[in-house]
């Protein structure tokens, strides 16, 4: 007879509305357009949806300059440097821009600042597509990066009264708290976003799995080993209390001799994760244990980007 086992799914989880655009985004110039679209980077962190769009015809490279300039290109969800479309335009190239609008919120944000003159701090992790996008959309120097508490006290802005803090979508909501307390108490003149960067989604995915730490032995986190916001949901399961908190790409990757004797499983998904693997997920369990599955969910998401308009005009006409 089968073990019981009780499995908490977290809700939200999975697909964001930034993830949800930027595929279809891929999806609906391969259709108005045809085989091969480019793409600049992965358009979102997870092999399996990057894998189905190059199905279709999609082909991914590293930089501009490897796609021909006579077929579309479309610019990852993470956003780019403004490098990246001047050189598109210097090359006549068709581009559709996939960035997140929250993404994009924060660029705006970052040049508002720098026309009033001030210095950027950006909250990020180095190297992180994103990060890479947001800093570049200002003059080298203007952007200062920082990763930890400790990076607050080695820095030199030009001016500490004329600074103001940026931080990426995809971060540890206690951690970049923890980071915006230390600027705050070094530089009392710093200012914030009026809103909080940390898109909606990661702060939810980050509360569904602190609601529902106490109740499990383990935790599974299906997303990519270089999607930001999934690596942070192990980590918040791992603060939380969690004895074991694994980060698969999907089913076929779960050490299950880790879970040797767990009760209670919890399951959650980052945003660029589809919910197709997460079901893939709960039936490896099914198969092995008499599962009961428990729902916890801390909110309820309707949020929906429209794709740029080149796209709804085309594809429609």
């Amino acid at each position: 007879m089968a073990q019981p086992l009780d499995l908490y799914l977290a809700a939200p989880r999975g697909f964001c509305a930034g993830v949800d655009r930027a595929i279809k985004i891929v999806e609906m110039a391969l259709e108005k357009w045809g085989a091969p679209v480019y793409v600049r980077h992965e358009i979102v962190h997870n092999r399996f949806v990057v894998d189905g769009l190059r199905d279709k015809g999609a082909v991914f490279v590293d930089e501009l300059e490897e796609c021909p300039t006579d077929r579309p290109v479309i610019f990852s969800a993470h956003g780019v440097p403004k490098s990246v479309p001047i050189e598109a335009e210097g090359r006549n190239m068709l581009y559709v821009d996939a960035t997140c609008p929250l993404v994009s919120k924060v660029h705006i944000e970052a040049a508002r600042h720098y026309e009033n003159g001030l210095q950027m701090v950006m909250i990020g992790h180095r190297g992180h597509p994103e990060v890479i996008g947001t800093m570049g959309q200002l003059p080298e120097g203007e952007v200062i990066l920082v990763e930890t508490p400790a990076d607050v006290a080695e820095i030199s802005p030009r001016d500490p009264s004329k600074l103001a803090y940026i931080t990426q979508t995809t971060l540890s909501v206690d951690d970049t708290a923890e980071i915006v307390e230390t600027l705050q108490a070094r530089f009392p003149q710093i200012i914030g976003p009026h809103k909080e960067d940390i898109c909606y989604a990661t702060t939810n995915r980050q509360a569904a799995v602190k609601a529902m730490a106490s109740k499990i032995d383990a935790l599974l986190v299906i997303g990519a080993p270089n999607s930001s916001n999934s690596r942070r949901l192990v980590e918040v399961g791992s603060r939380e209390g969690c004895s074991y908190s694994q980060l698969v790409q999907r089913a076929a990757d779960i050490d299950w001799r880790a879970l040797d004797g767990i009760r209670s499983v919890g399951i959650t998904a980052g945003a660029s994760a589809p919910e197709v693997l997460v079901e893939e997920v709960i039936a490896a369990f099914r198969e092995r244990y008499d599962v009961t599955e428990k729902l916890v969910e801390t909110a309820k998401e309707d949020v929906e980007f429209k794709v740029p308009r080149v796209l709804r005009q085309q594809v429609s006409a």
